[in-house]
């Protein structure tokens, strides 16, 4: 779909496939889509229908060639599209190819496949048809929490936005929602910071064995506890192990940047650029003896775990050890 004021003023098309598991993105496109409605005929241009077994070709097909009441288009919404009976989902690709000028169909799916007759359809009726809705990676979702602080009034700091991404998951409908909560208790001064999330938003998220990771690499040895203590059932073992591999990861990004070619960690570990943003800097932090040490210690753990020693302890020992503690 267009941008909000490009669509605005174009025609519409026949149809449009919105399309992605974010889900907070596919709400706003059919409010925007909602939005080309006449006003007071949305009651009668508006048919909306959730995509189920008894969703029969006829009533769909009949309700795509209905002429509009007004001046303006008629909509058929029909949402959870992937779940369309073949037979209805064949009658709205034949549909397509002479669709009603007075008509728009919307459909909407958190997952339809490019390679499905339907998906291909509904690609060809324009270079815009298809809303993409794609979740966003994990990382990025921060400005996005950022934005919707805007939205609601306030300013995120950034440290805030990513622990509300932490507590509260990727859906970005609830962290829409938990921005909402936070910009109505911190009206007053505008501004949400670390510890408004802390005091008033609650962890539902499992925490993430990278995020763990991450803390122990910024040196964290606060967060890095706390989210340990939060996870459920940990191995110890296995998180070890993990570790190990970040410490090694650090090593030869501290490598690279003393040779001033930092820059090309990606390359070098094998991994795309995203997944490595923050080693160099993560490496600053510790001098390379650090890291020797840290790797010792690894080590050691790894031994201690395997030949009975209390895991807990042993662990957070690890941990304090390498956030230099």
């Amino acid at each position: 779909m267009p941008s909000t004021s490009a669509h605005k003023k174009g025609p519409l098309l026949p149809a449009y496939l919105i399309v992605g598991a974010n889900e907070l993105k596919r709400r706003e496109a059919v409010t925007r889509m909602k939005g080309r409605l006449e006003p007071g005929l949305d009651v009668f241009n508006l048919d909306e229908r959730k995509a189920n077994a008894d969703l029969t070709a006829g009533e769909v097909v009949t309700s795509l060639n209905t002429v509009p009441m007004g001046t303006g288009p008629r909509i058929v919404l029909i949402t959870e599209a992937e779940h369309l009976p073949k037979p209805t989902s064949e009658a709205i690709i034949t549909y397509l190819q002479n669709p009603n000028p007075g008509c728009t169909l919307c459909l909407v799916s958190e997952k339809l496949a490019k390679n499905t007759r339907l998906y291909k359809a509904v690609a060809k009726v324009g270079p815009h048809a298809i809303v993409d809705c794609t979740p966003k990676k994990r990382w990025e979702l921060p400005d996005d929490v950022i934005r919707m602080g805007k939205a609601h009034g306030v300013q995120i700091d950034r440290n805030a936005a990513e622990e509300l991404v932490s507590r509260s998951g990727e859906s970005t409908t609830m962290l829409d929602t938990q921005v909402k909560t936070l910009a109505a208790l911190c009206r007053a001064t505008g501004r949400v910071t670390l510890a408004d999330v802390e005091q008033h938003i609650a962890r539902t998220a499992e925490v993430k064995p990278w995020e763990f990771l991450d803390a122990v690499c910024d040196r964290n040895a606060t967060r890095a506890i706390s989210l340990y203590q939060t996870m459920q059932k940990p191995s110890q073992i296995a998180l070890t192990a993990l570790l190990t591999t970040r410490i090694r990861e650090l090593i030869c990004a501290k490598s690279l940047d003393a040779r001033g070619v930092g820059n090309t960690l990606a390359d070098a570990l094998g991994k795309q650029s995203w997944q490595v943003k923050n080693h160099v800097r993560w490496s600053r932090r510790f001098a390379p003896e650090d890291l020797r040490q840290a790797l010792a210690s690894c080590e050691s753990c790894d031994r201690a775990l395997k030949t009975g020693s209390d895991p807990d302890i042993t662990f957070v020992r690890l941990v304090m050890s390498v956030c230099g503690v």
